[in-house]
């Protein structure tokens, strides 16, 4: 399939890697030329201006995957959607607010084209293993772009198509905080090995044992367990956490349902209390993580 990726950050030059390295015809657009030649190395197409991306295309059927940062989304789409022709399908790939998702597709709409909702996990991880694309919007539309998702998805990822715009970035949404007070709960977890009676444990073999049979068996603690094998002390690891919004919007959500989120809600303010200075070894394991499955920054 013929497609353009546009935003070549760590998630996105994976993506356009591994759909050209599993045959599609993919254009790659970035706003500093860097990442574009790096990905020109695996088989996609420069595209060093937006207008390059439409002069590939010539006519055929625009497909372009945003794989940008959820402040730039909206003055990146205006941009495209100046340029490109009607019926062009735009897919939103990055973490953005389900709210507005639904007004950008409506936005979309009234240009005459589409716009696809695809929340993507996978982190750094996703080019080997596979990318997990939770996906709202149009359903025909969908069913057009259906083989990127299929590409993506290999070997062990998975993709599902959830209903109107911002039903893909939702359940993402919801994810990613399940996912902060999951890791939350692990980094308390070995906090109290670390900070308990007994004082020569093992941490990392603690979590090496847990990875075998046991309940709290993940991914997530997989990276905890080796991130400790690599650095026990967590030296360097200044313990500041960032939150990248996903929490943020589920908790505002939360409160206007009337739901209460006790678990994420003290997950979300361990992180703010850290950029205010309240670290600790628990705020130091979750930067290691967050580090191990997305590359972020262990001292942002």
């Amino acid at each position: 399939m013929k497609i353009a990726i546009a935003g070549l950050g760590r998630m996105g030059t994976q993506i356009a890697r591994k759909l050209a390295e599993d045959g599609h015809d993919v254009t790659a657009h970035n706003r500093s030329n860097d990442p574009i030649d790096q990905v020109a190395q695996y088989g996609a197409k420069p595209a060093y201006e937006k207008q390059d991306v439409l002069n590939e295309f010539n006519g055929q059927k625009l497909i372009l995957w945003l794989m940008l940062p959820a402040d730039v989304v909206d003055g990146e789409l205006a941009e495209w959607l100046k340029i490109i022709p009607k019926n062009s399908v735009i897919i939103d790939g990055g973490n953005s607010d389900y709210r507005l998702t639904q007004r950008r597709a409506q936005l979309v709409g009234g240009s005459g084209s589409t716009l696809l909702d695809s929340g993507t996990s996978g982190g750094v991880w996703g080019y080997k293993n596979g990318f997990s694309m939770m996906v709202g919007g149009n359903k025909e539309s969908f069913d057009v772009v259906e083989p990127v998702f299929k590409s993506l998805a290999k070997p062990n990822g998975a993709y599902q198509h959830f209903g109107e715009s911002g039903s893909g970035h939702y359940v993402k949404m919801v994810h990613n905080a399940i996912e902060y007070g999951m890791m939350e709960s692990l980094a308390e977890g070995y906090r109290m090995l670390k900070d308990g009676p007994f004082k020569e444990l093992n941490l990392a073999d603690a979590g090496e044992v847990w990875q075998h049979g046991s309940v709290v068996n993940s991914w997530l603690n997989e990276l905890a367990s080796d991130a400790l094998k690599e650095n026990p002390s967590l030296d360097n690891t200044d313990g500041v956490v960032a939150e990248s919004g996903e929490a943020r919007w589920t908790l505002e959500t939360a409160k206007e349902l009337g739901i209460d989120l006790p678990a994420i809600q003290t997950s979300f303010d361990v992180r703010l209390a850290s950029q205010k200075g309240q670290v600790t070894f628990s705020t130091k394991l979750l930067a290691a993580m967050r580090n191990k499955f997305g590359g972020h920054n262990i001292n942002p």
